[in-house]
C-alpha cells in the first residue's frame, strides 16, 4: 500500500513539474506582449504629441493670416473712402472757370 502511495505521489509530482514549465514560459510570453503593449502605447503617445504639436503650430499660422486679412480689409476700406472723396471733390465745379 506505501508503495502505491509513493508511486501516486511521484506521478502527482511529476505532472505538477510539467504543468509548471509551460506556465512559467506562459508567463514569460505574457511579459513580452505586455512590454510590447507600452511600447506600442509609448510610440503612440509620442505620435499624438508630436501631431498635437503640429495642429498648434498650424493654428498659429492660421491665426496669424486672419489678421493680416483683417487688417488688409480695413486698409481697403480706408481706401475706398478716400477713392470716394476724391471722386467727390473732383466732381465740384471749380470756381471761376
Amino acid at each position: 500500500m506505501r508503495h502505491v502511495a509513493a508511486v501516486i505521489l511521484g506521478g502527482l509530482l511529476m505532472c505538477t513539474q510539467a504543468f509548471a514549465g509551460p506556465q512559467a514560459s506562459g508567463a514569460a510570453v505574457g511579459d513580452k506582449s505586455v512590454t510590447a503593449a507600452h511600447a506600442k502605447v509609448a510610440s503612440s503617445q509620442a505620435e499624438v504629441d508630436r501631431l498635437q504639436q503640429h495642429v498648434g503650430q498650424q493654428e498659429s499660422v492660421s491665426r496669424d493670416a486672419a489678421a493680416r486679412l483683417q487688417q488688409q480689409d480695413r486698409t481697403i476700406a480706408q481706401l475706398r473712402e478716400q477713392l470716394k472723396a476724391a471722386q467727390k471733390t473732383s466732381k465740384k465745379p471749380v470756381d471761376g472757370h
